[in-house]
């Protein structure tokens, strides 16, 4: 079965014709401009390729209820002129084949679990640290759901102490996001330069520090088998991922216990874990008709 996929990022669109993360057909990257221009991009590109399904996997908050009037679009996105826009209406029109619309956080689990260090569990979350903080959280195999879909990315969790600086999310100052994403950073070192920051600075225990009280809170919520946290700044600083296991274990205490040793990971797929997200919702949609 031949699948395409769509990634939709904040700065850059990622389309792909594959059958699997070993044997991908074609690559194109389209970078994120208005809507119209980059959806007619990625539609003619989709438009030249024969596939058996589609999957989209989009930066949000997007609808994902299949009753809604507005299912496929993204909804109150801060990214300019893209609150509303119906995603995968345009670009399901290019094909008409069985087609999937999930979160781009989403995609990325579903495709750890059927390739990565999600392989063989039922119950699994994957975190990205970039621009912003997402979640990816898998129950009983299927993407979490609700009235939307989860923005763990924006709990507030306990603070490292000695740490007052306010935070950087628009929407709520010190979140986990405003805390440990890209954009984060950048505002909390001001002139310096991320890097040029040595992997003991005090900066990277904050980060640090938040993530695991995001991880905390999603262990107590689902007991995922596992978290991946994956993104631009783990994969620039990969000591993170140690060290918010090491303090998730302590947050933890001895109420709960881990099911492995090696619970938090690095995602096996690395980058292609996102890319790659789309392409399993398509073989998800393809194997649901």
């Amino acid at each position: 079965m031949t699948c395409a996929g769509v990634e939709l990022g904040g700065t850059k669109c990622v389309a792909l014709l594959a059958r699997g993360p070993d044997e991908v057909l074609n690559r194109e990257t389209v970078p994120t401009t208005s809507p119209e221009e980059t959806l007619d991009a990625l539609a003619a590109i989709l438009a030249r390729w024969q596939f058996d399904a589609l999957g989209v996997a989009s930066f949000g908050p997007v609808d994902l209820d299949k009753s809604s009037a507005t299912y496929g679009h993204i909804t109150s996105t801060p990214k300019p002129g893209w609150a509303g826009t119906d995603v995968l209406g345009r670009l399901r029109a290019a094909a008409t084949v069985p087609a999937a619309f999930d979160t781009d956080v989403n995609g990325a689990a579903l495709a750890e679990m059927r390739w990565g260090s999600g392989r063989g569990f039922m119950d699994f979350a994957y975190i990205t640290v970039g621009t912003g903080v997402g979640v990816g959280l898998v129950v009983n195999g299927l993407p979490t759901r609700g009235f939307a879909h989860s923005e763990l990315g924006h709990i507030r969790p306990v603070r490292i102490p000695g740490d007052d600086w306010p935070g950087a999310c628009s929407f709520h100052g010190d979140c986990v996001e405003g805390l440990a994403s890209g954009t984060a950073l950048k505002a909390r070192l001001g002139s310096r330069h991320v890097g040029d920051i040595a992997p003991d600075d005090p900066v990277f225990e904050t980060v640090a520090f938040a993530l695991a009280q995001l991880c905390h809170a999603i262990v107590c919520a689902a007991c995922p088998q596992r978290i991946a946290i994956g993104g631009g700044v783990t994969d620039r600083q990969p000591h993170l991922v140690e060290r918010v296991q090491r303090m998730l274990v302590e947050s933890l205490g001895s109420y709960m216990r881990l099911p492995r040793e090696d619970y938090v990971v690095a995602p096996e797929l690395g980058a292609q874990a996102g890319p790659m997200g789309s392409i399993a919702l398509a073989m998800d949609a393809a194997s649901a008709r």
